[in-house]
């Protein structure tokens, strides 16, 4: 590799404003709900949501693991899982891990209900609305991992604000995840990840783990592919892959 190829990316560009937390007047998320859901997907919600769907009343446990059909050895979040792509790709391959998915469009909620409906998977919950009160509710250092993949860049700089990385959220999952665990990003816009690294990079409590290029330009082990990610492929995009290590 040479040293052209193992250049950070730059981080310089577009910087958040520095010190006081992003306001919440408006949400990080955009629309709640698409297309009409299909006839199948309609019968999933009404048959199996119920008894995947976590409330805010369920996860002030001492314990997650509780949450599940059967005992599992840790818990992950998903946050805006999308389709599911991701989400049930790795409860399929870690079964005795929890995986918690947040997701606030209807129709991600629909399809990711249908296929772990289909497949079977006792080690999946869905919460269906802003993921904010789930972090403020769930216990300290209950957490392995925590995933956010290709969320929304809110690209105008008017909108940098509903970006779900800043300082208020970054503490949030500080405070959620054990001594060692990792928060992963996954983005396709460059500007988004010079935001993202600037912060962590900045934050004592984190550690960037990357410790050459492809440690970040490669997708992690066992990447199922999201259709997001097919699309900015094809558009042209390179995404990144970054993980921080909680100290």
């Amino acid at each position: 590799m040479t040293a052209a190829d193992d250049t950070r990316p730059d981080t310089t560009g577009d910087r958040p404003p520095d010190g006081a937390p992003a306001p919440r007047e408006a949400a990080f998320y955009g629309r709640r709900k698409g297309k009409k859901l299909r006839t199948a997907q309609a019968a999933h919600m009404a048959q199996d949501l119920p008894r995947l769907a976590i409330g805010l009343d369920d996860v002030g446990a001492a314990s997650l693991a509780d949450l599940f059909l059967h005992r599992v050895r840790e818990v992950r979040l998903e946050i805006g899982f999308g389709g599911g792509e991701h989400l049930v790709a790795e409860a399929q391959r870690h079964t005795d891990i929890g995986y918690i998915g947040a997701e606030a469009f209807l129709n991600g909620i629909a399809k990711a209900t249908t296929s772990v409906s289909e497949k079977g998977l006792a080690n999946v919950r869905l919460y269906g609305d802003d993921v904010i009160p789930l972090l403020d509710r769930l216990p300290a250092a209950s957490l392995t991992r925590v995933d956010l993949l290709y969320p929304d860049p809110w690209p105008k700089r008017r909108h940098w604000k509903r970006r779900f990385v800043q300082a208020d959220n970054i503490d949030r999952i500080a405070r959620l995840l054990v001594p060692g665990g990792h928060f992963r990003f996954a983005t396709d816009i460059e500007h988004y990840a010079a935001w993202t690294l600037r912060q962590l990079l900045a934050d004592p409590r984190f550690d960037w783990t990357a410790e050459r290029a492809d440690d970040w330009r490669l997708a992690w082990a066992g990447w199922p592919g999201t259709r997001y990610e097919a699309k900015a492929l094809r558009e042209g995009r390179r995404p990144g892959y970054y993980e921080f290590r909680r100290r």
